[in-house]
């Protein structure tokens, strides 16, 4: 039986009953594609990258998670596999709830329920928002739009930008284009003084412009 859950993420940050607390180093796994979901997942601090392999070995990048982010529901679905490989971006704290603990939180306790449920509406918007990116949005917008996430422009008023180490090759399969293309928004990034490389990629705010302007 878990206690009265005044605060949500007071509970996800802490260790208890059917939920671990655990650190990764950058490039290390949370899961594998193809290991048994039982658990699901919140982040703490970092970035968490899932990325899904063919049949055919083609490697595709799902999505790029910041803290106070999910992931790892689908157990809760019924799921009894995980679909994708989840791993540090950036050095990351993560919090493991067993699934039979997540479902009994969600079920007895009002707050952690609105929190998940908030944090759920909030992908599912998300994932309208890159789809309509990906149909009608250039390679170049597409690109500025996830260094923009990846800076965590516009979350809380708050813009970070200094970005972890992350290779065109990954941004080329996030944006869904060729490194050849990224490589040249890059370099015209860089021209127009919008993005920086000085002891790692940084991004202006003004780079917004180039998804406004038409």
């Amino acid at each position: 039986m878990v206690e009265h859950i005044d605060n949500p993420v007071q509970f996800l940050g802490t260790a208890g009953a059917g939920r671990s607390v655990e650190s990764f180093k950058t490039g290390q796994p949370v899961f594998r594609q193809g290991d048994a979901a039982e658990a699901i997942f919140y982040i703490q601090t970092g970035k968490i990258q899932i990325t899904v392999v063919s049949e055919q070995g083609k490697e595709g990048v799902v999505a790029i998670l910041d803290a106070g982010e999910f992931f790892g529901e689908g157990c809760l679905a019924g799921q009894p596999l995980q679909l994708a490989t989840a791993s540090a971006l950036a050095k990351s704290k993560v919090t493991r709830i067993e699934k039979e603990t997540m479902i009994s939180v969600l079920r007895d306790q009002p707050s952690l329920s609105q929190f998940f449920m908030s944090f759920l509406l909030s992908r599912n918007i998300t994932i309208k928002a890159n789809l309509v990116d990906q149909l009608f949005n250039s390679s170049e917008k597409r690109l500025a739009r996830v260094l923009l996430m990846l800076a965590n422009y516009g979350k809380d008023g708050k813009m970070e930008p200094v970005i972890p180490h992350i290779s065109q090759d990954m941004l080329a399969a996030r944006v869904g284009t060729t490194r050849s293309r990224v490589n040249f928004f890059m370099n015209k990034f860089r021209k127009l003084g919008l993005i920086e490389y000085n002891g790692g990629l940084k991004v202006r705010s003004s780079l917004l412009n180039v998804i406004i302007h038409d």
